[in-house]
């Protein structure tokens, strides 16, 4: 019998999760998958982009001129560069009178690329300062108190075991134990009423709620830009250029408008036609983020209700998944690496699956119990022996 109990202390002590108190919770993610990879597409995309628009203007002269033919090298160049300042088409319209129609998104296309990256940062600034600090505290705690929790009834089976060993008589082993079960000795309900508290607090979900509908309302902003400024000069490859202004506005030798074309034309189509594709891509995760809201992670909160006074699904406490609550249970799942318990408590969860026919399993507690060699219930001859005694 000593040796049966031996390797049940054995299986139980291995059973206990290590301390890791020095190292633990190092890694924590504070940003969800799907959201940092919006981030780095939303932000890290016009950047790359604004790099390309740099180095093609950098390159060469993004315009090219027909100057007359009596003019020199330098007077050429100083038509492309005040072309190029100017960026104005003159034409006539049907009335025969001077129109002029500004292509200014030419020059200003990487510079509109920054704007949009540092706009497309703002959500993440947002939720930088407004909820990391306030999440990173409740997934410490909550971390830590589930693996606490296992590790305290993996310890109680431990001193259940103990007192089975020294006690002399089975009944009164048993009596303790369900007088234990019947006035709750073994649940830890902290935990769980710090959770439900969560139920009822909405900062975080304001916060992420206010995050995803910026990166919506900052991508509707680009299509507009895009649409309303980008889609009128899309197309147009050659303009006519006047630099009869200032002192050569009385030269008669220089021409009324000089024919120049755009050789940045290709980036800028490029441009404008891979912005508005990545970023319709986007929109549809960052809905999904928006439904993830509205429904439970319930087979996180169904592994876990393997522990003592873990019973949010099972009392049906849940109600409206939009709360702080739900938004913690995402980081948690994110986070599954964190919490060695998790994957313990499956495994128990899929034996419990298997057993629940035979035994009246339903915390950890009794499965641990079961393992270790004691009956998770009274078993029946006690159960009969004492309804022979007292008929």
């Amino acid at each position: 019998m000593s040796l049966a109990h031996t390797a049940a202390e054995y299986m139980l002590s291995d059973a206990l999760l290590p301390d890791r108190r020095g190292s633990r919770l190092k890694g924590l993610r504070l940003e969800l998958p799907l959201d940092q990879m919006v981030k780095c597409v939303a932000v890290g995309f016009p950047l790359l982009l604004m790099s390309l628009a740099f180095a093609q203007e950098f390159s060469g002269s993004p315009i090219s001129c027909f100057s007359p033919s009596n003019f020199s090298i330098r007077q050429a160049a100083y038509v492309d560069s005040s072309c190029w300042d100017s960026l104005v088409h003159h034409e006539q319209d049907e009335a025969g009178q001077d129109k002029i129609k500004s292509l200014w998104p030419h020059k200003a296309l990487p510079y509109s690329l920054l704007a949009l990256a540092m706009a497309m940062y703002l959500p993440v600034l947002l939720w930088q300062y407004a909820a990391v600090p306030a999440l990173s505290s409740d997934l410490l705690f909550i971390i830590s108190e589930l693996d606490k929790s296992y590790n305290r009834s993996i310890r109680l089976v431990q001193h259940m075991l103990k007192i089975r060993q020294k006690s002399s008589d089975p009944h009164v082993f048993w009596d303790e134990l369900e007088k234990a079960r019947k006035e709750r000795y073994f649940e830890f309900p902290l935990l769980e009423r710090y959770l439900a508290c969560k139920q009822r607090s909405h900062s975080l979900v304001a916060t992420y709620l206010l995050r995803n509908s910026l990166l919506l309302l900052f991508t509707s902003a680009t299509y507009l830009y895009l649409g309303h400024f980008h889609l009128d000069v899309f197309f147009q490859e050659e303009f006519s250029c006047s630099i009869k202004t200032g002192l050569l506005h009385d030269e008669t030798h220089i021409p009324q408008l000089i024919t120049c074309r755009l050789t940045s034309l290709s980036i800028f189509q490029i441009v404008s036609l891979s912005s508005a594709a990545i970023y319709t891509l986007l929109v549809p995760v960052i809905i999904y983020n928006f439904t993830r809201l509205c429904r439970w992670d319930k087979r996180l909160l169904s592994v876990y209700e393997m522990l003592p006074a873990f019973d949010l699904l099972s009392r049906k406490m849940l109600g409206c998944p939009i709360n702080d609550l739900n938004v913690i249970l995402l980081f948690l799942r994110a986070n599954i690496s964190e919490l060695i318990s998790f994957s313990w408590l499956s495994v128990l969860c899929v034996l419990k699956d298997t057993a629940i026919q035979k035994h009246n399993i339903d915390t950890v507690v009794d499965f641990m119990t079961l393992l270790a060699g004691l009956e998770p219930s009274k078993p029946k001859h006690l159960t009969q022996q004492m309804c022979d005694e007292h008929p």
